[in-house]
């Protein structure tokens, strides 16, 4: 399992598919940036470290990587990756090769802050050609089922879904609303600190919880500083869940931006799961869970940009518990009956096991916890070899 770019943490890695993995029998090496993160592998990982790609510092990451995966690709079953960064670090001889295709990759070039303007719309046709050769190296996972039409042949879609309890923890509450996710202009940042301006006086707090593109922090310090909204920062997905419960309502304020027109919110499914009414923008695949859904509505779809309107639903929310309750319970039955991830676990892995010609055994007993190999050391120590 290789990334550069997500945090060691992420909760579709690390959460859902290492942890599936895991609880087969497999054994996994994590390529990882466990360092420039602060974060301690879990025991029963060979973790490896390298240098995080972050914005424009992207060449020692991807260095470290291609001399990671040389020496530790030839050893695995299978070597499965996230980044489509990597595939410039690939090495020549490697087991059956798995890009998961989290994203639209060209349209989300639009709104990288740190690539030049003039260079967006140019770079996205190599982009799309690259996908296009990848198509023909390796096998593909898609995140979505609306990726689909980037791509010739037909892949395995794995949606990106979320556990989901039997019944939520808590009802929705009174005093306070929740943003999951990472944070950038294009997923509403500004508008979710105008939302927490609007709601203070009424006594409603916004909590934040996620890391941030760099070019907005200032603006969700200064934010948190004069209590607007509280902002936490990077918090592990098990335990950002265990946070939320318990909210108002939770937001999501994406922008109508082409990377997510094809894209169902992950944050989205996350709320309803734990019995939180939802308040989005009409990206089509949240208004499709929000409002179309055959079992009724979860929620309320506000404008692009309307921080006001955002703020309008959520007292209206808070004055009609009724309306609370239902938005609740029907958004934790529809995310019960078809977003919960051991639905998608099982097929996952069957999937990277047909394609690494391994069968699943009974969990292994656990290991003491590995030691973290770096990338950049060159060491030949160990390495533990996912599915063998």
């Amino acid at each position: 399992m290789a990334t550069v770019v997500h945090h060691p943490e992420d909760a579709r890695i690390l959460h859902r598919q290492i942890r599936a993995l895991l609880d087969a029998g497999h054994r996994v090496t994590y390529m990882a940036p466990f360092a420039d993160c602060g974060v301690t592998p879990w025991q029963e990982l060979a973790p490896v470290n390298v240098p995080r790609a972050s914005g424009r510092r992207r060449t020692a990451s991807l260095r470290a990587a291609r001399t990671a995966l040389a020496r530790l690709a030839p050893q695995a079953d299978v070597l499965l990756f996230h980044d489509p960064e990597l595939l410039l670090a690939l090495p020549r001889t490697r087991p059956p090769t798995v890009w998961d295709v989290h994203e639209d990759a060209a349209a989300a070039l639009l709104t990288k802050p740190w690539l030049p303007r003039p260079l967006r719309r140019p770079l996205a046709p190599v982009v799309r050609g690259l996908e296009r050769r990848a198509e023909q190296r390796m096998h593909l996972l898609l995140a979505e089922e609306g990726y689909r039409d980037r791509f010739a042949r037909d892949h395995p879609v794995v949606p990106n879904t979320t556990y989901v309890p039997e019944r939520p923890e808590r009802g929705p509450g009174t005093d306070r609303v929740v943003y999951l996710g990472h944070l950038s202009a294009a997923r509403g940042a500004a508008e979710l600190v105008e939302m927490g301006r609007t709601l203070r006086p009424h006594g409603v707090r916004v909590e934040i919880i996620g890391a941030a593109d760099p070019g907005i922090r200032p603006m969700l310090r200064d934010a948190h500083r004069e209590e607007a909204v509280e902002w936490y920062g990077f918090v592990p997905n098990d335990q950002a869940l265990r946070m939320i419960s318990g909210a108002l309502a939770g937001v999501c304020l994406l922008q109508d931006t082409p990377n997510y027109r094809s894209s169902l919110p992950t944050k989205v499914v996350e709320y309803m799961a734990h019995g939180l009414p939802v308040v989005s923008t009409p990206n089509p695949a949240a208004v499709a869970l929000v409002n179309d859904s055959a079992e009724g509505d979860c929620g309320t779809v506000v404008p692009f940009g309307d921080a006001a309107a955002a703020a309008d639903a959520v007292l209206q929310l808070r004055s009609d518990s009724a309306l609370r309750d239902r938005y609740s319970a029907t958004g934790h039955a529809i995310a019960r009956a078809a977003f919960h991830w051991p639905l998608q676990a099982d097929p996952f892995v069957r999937q990277l096991e047909e394609w690494a010609g391994v069968q699943g055994r009974p969990r292994l007993p656990m290991q003491p916890s590995a030691p973290i190999r770096d990338a950049r050391e060159g060491d030949s120590a160990r390495t533990a070899r996912t599915g063998r």
